[in-house]
């Protein structure tokens, strides 16, 4: 009887024990603080600044350029990893150290987010509370306008030392624009492009949205309108600037409905000017 007691404690103890768990990409974080799992969490990634306590905890760095050996230091038994989290290659060597890899959805659209907060919870066994919290973030999007509006919106990204840039498709900024019923300016271009005086001129923003760390970078909102060509857009002329949450509104997490409304609001009231 003992030695059946003793077999049946020792094939449980695994399952039982607390995972060690590494969280990279801050909508990933950010889904499992919501699922009152962060007790596990041992670190996570530059991008996971949400919510403030997160920041207290040892960052493996930037997502996309990870490395192994600093999250193998940490003795992980689980990571959970955004798809846009690169190089792959590290999350391979992580998986081939006997650690347990889990991805999670990297596209760019509301319906990405309940998937995500399944997936997360199936990690985490957490199924119960991710159904949840995936059936409250269904019902926001359900209820987020539906209806086209013809405003065209410039998404620019500054960062520091680099040139500013327009975000055009095949990007998270177009994502959330097309959510909110919108239009990309600058739609017809792949990717963030540099900004050109001929380009933004021929895109004729109604609206310029920009982060907020974005905007601090250029040094202030005088300076943004400085910008090749953008003075002689409609939205220069106007001023017509929306400054916004860029994770809440690019992460396509738990804040991102909350932004798009955000942004369509914005839209909204040029109609009423």
């Amino acid at each position: 009887m003992k030695r059946a007691m003793l077999l049946w404690l020792l094939m449980t103890l695994p399952s039982l024990a607390a995972e060690r768990v590494v969280s990279i990409g801050g909508d990933v974080t950010q889904i499992i603080y919501a699922l009152d799992a962060q007790s596990q969490l041992v670190a996570r990634d530059s991008t996971s600044l949400r919510p403030a306590q997160a920041a207290r905890l040892p960052d493996v760095g930037y997502m996309r350029q990870l490395n192994a050996e600093g999250i193998l230091a940490l003795k992980p038994t689980l990571v959970i990893a955004s798809a846009q989290a690169q190089p792959s290659l590290v999350l391979q060597q992580i998986a081939r150290a006997g650690v347990r890899v889990v991805t999670v959805s990297g596209d760019s659209s509301l319906q990405a987010i309940p998937q995500k907060i399944i997936t997360v919870g199936q990690a985490l066994q957490r199924e119960s509370e991710a159904q949840a919290l995936a059936q409250q973030m269904t019902q926001q999007i359900r209820q987020l306008p539906q209806q086209p509006l013809p405003v065209k919106v410039l998404y620019i990204m500054a960062n520091s030392g680099m040139k500013s840039m327009a975000a055009g498709n095949q990007t998270a900024a177009d994502g959330a624009i097309r959510s909110a019923g919108l239009e990309n300016a600058m739609g017809s271009v792949p990717h963030y492009q540099a900004l050109s005086q001929e380009g933004v001129i021929a895109a004729a923003p109604d609206l310029v949205v920009i982060g907020e760390d974005g905007l601090k970078t250029l040094g202030g909102e005088a300076q943004l309108w400085q910008l090749p060509g953008l003075a002689l857009t409609p939205a220069g002329q106007q001023h017509r600037l929306l400054v916004i949450d860029t994770m809440a509104l690019l992460g396509f997490g738990l804040d991102t409905p909350r932004a798009i409304v955000k942004l369509r609001q914005a839209a909204e009231s040029l109609n009423h000017d």
